[in-house]
């Protein structure tokens, strides 16, 4: 996948960039071939492997449907990785906007939050891949009826299921720590309802937060030194992207750690439970294509929900820990074995 990144001589100059509007959307000059060519602009909030099978697979969607419907989407020029920064993400859109991109279409909550502001006046189309909660950001008037120039795919958290799995594994848990970032939108509605499922069963609640990696690290440190027996984080992009610096030290206290997706189990974690990324780029590319080429409007196009079954197990850090996770198996739709890495395969 590609990955285009602003240089610092960009960033100056989108800085002193005026905002252009362009008003409905308006695809390129025809391609040689005489196919009509489509700007979709991709604004991915951070490098994470989960995002990243996001990128990939509405890539790979997109060139799927234009084949079959003898179009194409020009993304190639028009993706951007924001590094978690939000003056940067910032830029970016403005930067795009004045390219008149045809769609924007941002990956994860605080990306999709920064489109919708930049396309309140222009009316840009903006089709959001992985927020979790879409009502509760302000992203959408209702998931059924988003209302505005905006919808998408949600990547929303079963956090009572994530509970039911932790607590099969260990009935004699005492002290569950929480591990999130409490700048994350995504976070606040999984964290309140999982301190309210272990509150009612009894079990002693530890929240932790971090903004940053040094922060989760010294929060990770605090957990274990609280003697925790075991660790939830929700679908938090933060924690997600640190998951390969801490998971050695929930390890070494013999503490699994329970998180809301796939790659955090990539990257260490004992299990992440969730959707399936891969085929939330798919959804997202369908979305695009409804809008552009079947002329939907993001108004009265339903923000998709995928269903939540999957469980992802690390092996490696099963083995460590010394879990027979064989047990969880039949509480999941899904269930893979991963081992630690960056990317997957």
């Amino acid at each position: 996948m590609k990955k285009r990144l602003l240089s610092m001589l960009m960033i100056m100059a989108l800085a002193g960039a005026t905002l252009a509007g362009c008003g409905s959307a308006s695809s390129e000059e025809d391609a040689a071939d005489g196919a009509k060519v489509y700007k979709v602009g991709i604004i991915q909030y951070v490098d994470d492997a989960s995002l990243n099978q996001i990128v990939d697979n509405l890539e790979k969607q997109l060139d799927a449907i234009a084949e079959e419907k003898g179009v194409t989407f020009n993304y190639k020029d028009y993706y951007y990785n924001g590094q978690a920064d939000s003056t940067t993400i910032n830029q970016i859109v403005t930067e795009l906007i004045n390219d008149e991109v045809d769609v924007l279409v941002p990956i994860a909550t605080p990306t999709a939050m920064i489109c919708q502001s930049a396309t309140e006046e222009n009316q840009i189309p903006v089709v959001f891949a992985a927020v979790s909660d879409p009502e509760g950001a302000g992203l959408v008037a209702s998931n059924d009826a988003p209302g505005a120039n905006i919808t998408g795919t949600s990547d929303a958290l079963n956090t009572e299921a994530i509970l039911d799995l932790m607590m099969e594994q260990d009935r004699d848990l005492t002290k569950v720590g929480i591990l999130y970032d409490k700048s994350q939108d995504a976070s606040t509605a999984p964290v309140k309802d999982a301190k309210a499922y272990l509150e009612k069963a009894g079990i002693e609640v530890v929240e932790k937060t971090g903004t940053k990696n040094d922060e989760v690290m010294l929060a990770a440190d605090a957990l274990c030194a609280e003697k925790v027996d075991a660790v939830f984080t929700p679908t938090d992009n933060t924690i997600m992207t640190a998951e390969l610096g801490i998971y050695e030290k929930f390890i070494e206290a013999g503490i699994p750690h329970y998180c809301g997706a796939d790659s955090f189990a990539l990257n260490g974690a004992y299990l992440g439970y969730g959707v399936n990324y891969a085929t939330l780029g798919v959804e997202t590319a369908n979305m695009v294509a409804e809008v552009l080429l079947d002329g939907k409007a993001p108004a009265s196009l339903p923000v998709k929900t995928l269903d939540n079954g999957t469980a992802t197990v690390n092996t490696e850090t099963a083995a460590a820990l010394d879990l027979d996770y064989e047990k969880l198996r039949d509480m999941c739709d899904g269930f893979v074995e991963i081992q630690t890495s960056k990317e997957f395969k």
